[in-house]
Protein backbone atom coordinates (compact mmCIF):
# COMPACT_ATOMS: atom_id res chain seq x y z
CA UNK A 1 0.00 0.00 0.00
CA UNK A 2 1.01 3.52 -0.86
CA UNK A 3 1.85 5.22 2.80
CA UNK A 4 2.37 8.29 1.27
CA UNK A 5 0.00 11.26 1.73
CA UNK A 6 -2.65 11.72 -1.45
CA UNK A 7 -2.70 14.96 -3.25
CA UNK A 8 -4.86 17.26 -1.64
CA UNK A 9 -7.50 19.61 -3.77
CA UNK A 10 -7.53 23.31 -2.06
CA UNK A 11 -11.21 23.29 -0.86
CA UNK A 12 -13.52 26.37 -2.61
CA UNK A 13 -12.97 28.25 0.85
CA UNK A 14 -12.43 32.21 0.25
CA UNK A 15 -10.52 32.82 3.77
CA UNK A 16 -11.44 35.72 5.35
CA UNK A 17 -9.86 38.86 5.13
CA UNK A 18 -7.10 39.66 7.65
CA UNK A 19 -5.76 37.95 10.22
CA UNK A 20 -6.84 34.34 10.33
CA UNK A 21 -8.09 32.45 13.13
CA UNK A 22 -7.70 28.50 13.15
CA UNK A 23 -10.16 26.14 15.91
CA UNK A 24 -8.41 23.06 17.07
CA UNK A 25 -10.01 20.38 18.97
CA UNK A 26 -7.62 17.70 18.54
CA UNK A 27 -4.28 17.09 17.50
CA UNK A 28 -3.63 21.13 16.42
CA UNK A 29 -4.23 21.86 20.06
CA UNK A 30 -1.37 20.03 21.55
CA UNK A 31 0.75 20.07 18.15
CA UNK A 32 -0.45 23.02 15.90
CA UNK A 33 2.47 23.27 13.45
CA UNK A 34 2.35 26.87 12.45
CA UNK A 35 3.43 30.04 14.25
CA UNK A 36 1.02 32.14 15.62
CA UNK A 37 0.14 35.33 17.26
CA UNK A 38 -2.56 34.73 19.80
CA UNK A 39 -3.88 31.25 21.11
CA UNK A 40 -6.88 31.34 22.99
CA UNK A 41 -9.63 28.70 24.69
CA UNK A 42 -12.83 28.51 22.59
CA UNK A 43 -15.81 27.23 22.05
CA UNK A 44 -17.90 26.43 18.87
CA UNK A 45 -21.41 25.54 18.62
CA UNK A 46 -23.53 22.94 16.21
CA UNK A 47 -20.59 20.38 16.62
CA UNK A 48 -18.97 18.18 18.88
CA UNK A 49 -15.77 16.42 19.26
CA UNK A 50 -16.14 13.04 18.51
CA UNK A 51 -13.84 10.11 17.40
CA UNK A 52 -15.72 9.48 14.46
CA UNK A 53 -12.88 9.32 11.75
CA UNK A 54 -11.29 6.10 10.41
CA UNK A 55 -8.01 7.33 10.20
CA UNK A 56 -5.83 5.77 7.20
CA UNK A 57 -2.63 7.65 7.08
CA UNK A 58 -1.45 8.91 10.45
CA UNK A 59 -2.77 7.11 13.14
CA UNK A 60 -3.75 4.00 11.02
CA UNK A 61 -4.01 2.72 7.75
CA UNK A 62 -6.84 1.17 5.44
CA UNK A 63 -5.90 -2.38 6.42
CA UNK A 64 -5.41 -1.34 10.06
CA UNK A 65 -7.35 1.90 10.91
CA UNK A 66 -7.10 3.90 13.13
CA UNK A 67 -9.99 6.89 15.00
CA UNK A 68 -9.10 10.33 15.00
CA UNK A 69 -10.97 12.85 16.23
CA UNK A 70 -13.66 14.93 13.81
CA UNK A 71 -16.15 17.88 14.57
CA UNK A 72 -19.36 15.79 14.28
CA UNK A 73 -22.99 16.92 13.91
CA UNK A 74 -24.75 18.68 17.04
CA UNK A 75 -23.59 20.32 20.79
CA UNK A 76 -21.18 22.58 21.33
CA UNK A 77 -16.91 21.81 21.37
CA UNK A 78 -13.99 23.64 23.42
CA UNK A 79 -11.03 23.66 21.56
CA UNK A 80 -8.25 26.37 21.20
CA UNK A 81 -8.05 28.99 18.82
CA UNK A 82 -5.20 30.44 16.99
CA UNK A 83 -4.66 33.43 15.21
CA UNK A 84 -2.09 33.48 12.24
CA UNK A 85 -1.19 36.44 10.98
CA UNK A 86 -2.73 37.96 7.24
CA UNK A 87 0.89 37.72 6.07
CA UNK A 88 1.51 34.05 6.88
CA UNK A 89 -2.42 32.82 6.44
CA UNK A 90 -1.97 31.53 3.20
CA UNK A 91 0.95 29.36 4.02
CA UNK A 92 -0.91 27.99 6.90
CA UNK A 93 -4.02 27.04 5.39
CA UNK A 94 -1.95 25.30 3.00
CA UNK A 95 0.01 23.09 5.90
CA UNK A 96 -3.65 22.48 7.22
CA UNK A 97 -4.57 21.29 4.03
CA UNK A 98 -1.90 19.09 3.44
CA UNK A 99 -2.22 17.57 7.25
CA UNK A 100 -5.61 17.26 7.44
CA UNK A 101 -7.21 16.70 3.81
CA UNK A 102 -4.80 13.35 3.45
CA UNK A 103 -8.18 12.23 1.59
CA UNK A 104 -11.68 13.53 1.82
CA UNK A 105 -12.53 12.29 5.39
CA UNK A 106 -12.78 15.78 6.66
CA UNK A 107 -14.35 18.96 5.20
CA UNK A 108 -12.78 22.54 5.86
CA UNK A 109 -15.29 25.11 6.98
CA UNK A 110 -14.94 28.63 8.04
CA UNK A 111 -17.09 28.45 11.41
CA UNK A 112 -18.04 30.97 14.45
CA UNK A 113 -15.98 30.40 17.41
CA UNK A 114 -16.97 32.19 20.57
CA UNK A 115 -14.61 33.31 23.49
CA UNK A 116 -15.66 34.93 26.98
CA UNK A 117 -15.37 38.42 24.94
CA UNK A 118 -16.14 38.02 21.46
CA UNK A 119 -16.50 35.53 18.47
CA UNK A 120 -14.54 35.25 15.25
CA UNK A 121 -14.83 32.91 11.97
CA UNK A 122 -12.28 30.67 12.32
CA UNK A 123 -10.81 27.21 9.96
CA UNK A 124 -11.85 24.70 11.24
CA UNK A 125 -12.14 20.73 9.96
CA UNK A 126 -15.57 19.28 9.86
CA UNK A 127 -16.04 15.14 9.87
CA UNK A 128 -17.19 14.45 6.02
CA UNK A 129 -20.35 11.91 7.10
CA UNK A 130 -20.87 10.81 3.55
CA UNK A 131 -17.04 9.94 2.86
CA UNK A 132 -16.07 6.22 3.99
CA UNK A 133 -13.36 7.33 6.37
CA UNK A 134 -16.96 8.39 8.56
CA UNK A 135 -16.80 5.72 11.16
CA UNK A 136 -19.85 7.49 12.98
CA UNK A 137 -20.12 6.74 17.01
CA UNK A 138 -19.06 3.84 18.10
CA UNK A 139 -19.33 2.37 21.21
CA UNK A 140 -16.52 2.83 23.61
CA UNK A 141 -15.28 -0.41 23.88
CA UNK A 142 -14.83 -0.95 20.28
CA UNK A 143 -13.50 2.45 19.50
CA UNK A 144 -10.47 1.23 22.54
CA UNK A 145 -9.93 -1.67 21.23
CA UNK A 146 -9.97 0.03 17.22
CA UNK A 147 -7.25 2.82 18.92
CA UNK A 148 -5.51 0.34 21.24
CA UNK A 149 -4.15 -1.77 17.54
CA UNK A 150 -3.39 1.47 15.63
CA UNK A 151 -0.53 2.90 14.32
CA UNK A 152 -0.19 5.43 11.18
CA UNK A 153 2.61 7.79 9.85
CA UNK A 154 2.37 9.91 12.43
CA UNK A 155 2.96 7.77 15.06
CA UNK A 156 1.01 5.15 17.73
CA UNK A 157 -3.11 5.95 17.89
CA UNK A 158 -2.94 5.62 21.70
CA UNK A 159 -0.65 8.35 21.77
CA UNK A 160 -2.95 10.72 19.71
CA UNK A 161 -6.13 10.08 21.62
CA UNK A 162 -3.69 10.49 25.43
CA UNK A 163 -2.37 13.78 24.32
CA UNK A 164 -6.02 15.21 23.26
CA UNK A 165 -7.13 14.07 27.36
CA UNK A 166 -3.63 15.62 28.50
CA UNK A 167 -4.49 18.93 26.47
CA UNK A 168 -8.34 18.82 27.71
CA UNK A 169 -7.34 18.21 31.53
CA UNK A 170 -4.80 20.95 31.26
CA UNK A 171 -7.67 22.93 30.33
CA UNK A 172 -10.22 22.53 32.81
CA UNK A 173 -12.00 20.67 30.24
CA UNK A 174 -13.68 17.19 30.47
CA UNK A 175 -14.93 15.25 27.90
CA UNK A 176 -16.72 12.40 29.03
CA UNK A 177 -16.48 9.54 25.77
CA UNK A 178 -13.08 10.24 25.21
CA UNK A 179 -11.37 10.79 28.47
CA UNK A 180 -12.96 7.00 28.81
CA UNK A 181 -12.29 5.51 25.67
CA UNK A 182 -8.86 6.57 26.96
CA UNK A 183 -8.88 5.04 30.76
CA UNK A 184 -10.18 1.81 28.46
CA UNK A 185 -7.03 1.61 25.98
CA UNK A 186 -4.74 1.96 29.03
CA UNK A 187 -6.74 -1.06 30.38
CA UNK A 188 -8.48 1.29 33.23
Amino acid sequence: MNTSPQHYTIPDLALPSGDLWVFGYGSVMWRPGFAHLERRAGRVHGYHRSLCVWSWFHRGTQENPGLVLGLDVGGSCHGIAYRIAAADKAAVADYLYRRELVTDGYQAILHQVYFADRSVTALAFRANRRHPQYAGKLAHDEAADTVRRAQGASGANPEYVASTVQQLQAMGIVDRALHQINALVRGE
